[in-house]
């Protein structure tokens, strides 16, 4: 997937104008094959949450999480900006979803979709609409409504 590969790069470069901006890809948990699902959210789990720190605003993207326009996203990016937040994560989840304990750290949920997208689409599609919301709110001829 060298192409969406591609794309987030291209919308890294252009956040890196308005916030520090990291991606960070974790390693997929091996031999998930003779795994249950249950037990790989588990392991998932618990390198996402060695990822976070105290004062960290973490977002989960979830099929169950509200549902934004791009002018209500940038809003909302706007307002926890503004909140004093040290660090906003947005993390993409397996296959299987998150664990109870990513849940149970989660200061929000936001869903892309009620469809199912790949990890590796869901990020280039997030990273789109990050750089589509700091255009937004830096009033920036990139959004049509």
């Amino acid at each position: 997937m060298r192409e969406v590969e591609a794309l987030v790069d291209m919308y890294a470069k252009r956040l890196s104008h308005y916030a520090r901006f990291v991606f960070t890809v974790l390693p997929d948990v091996r031999t998930t094959k003779s795994m249950a699902p249950s037990r790989q959210k588990s392991s998932e789990g618990e390198m996402i949450l060695r990822q976070i720190a105290d004062g960290d605003y973490v977002v989960l993207l979830d099929e169950h999480g509200e549902e934004m326009r791009s002018m209500e996203f940038a809003a909302w990016l706007q307002k926890r900006m503004n909140s004093g937040v040290k660090r906003l994560l947005i993390v993409v989840g397996g296959p299987y979803g998150f664990s109870e304990q990513v849940y149970a750290r989660a200061d929000a949920l936001l869903s892309l979709s009620k469809m199912t997208f790949s990890h590796q689409i869901v990020r280039a599609i997030f990273a789109e609409q990050l750089y589509r919301a700091f255009t937004i709110i830096n009033n920036e001829p990139y959004h049509h409504e």
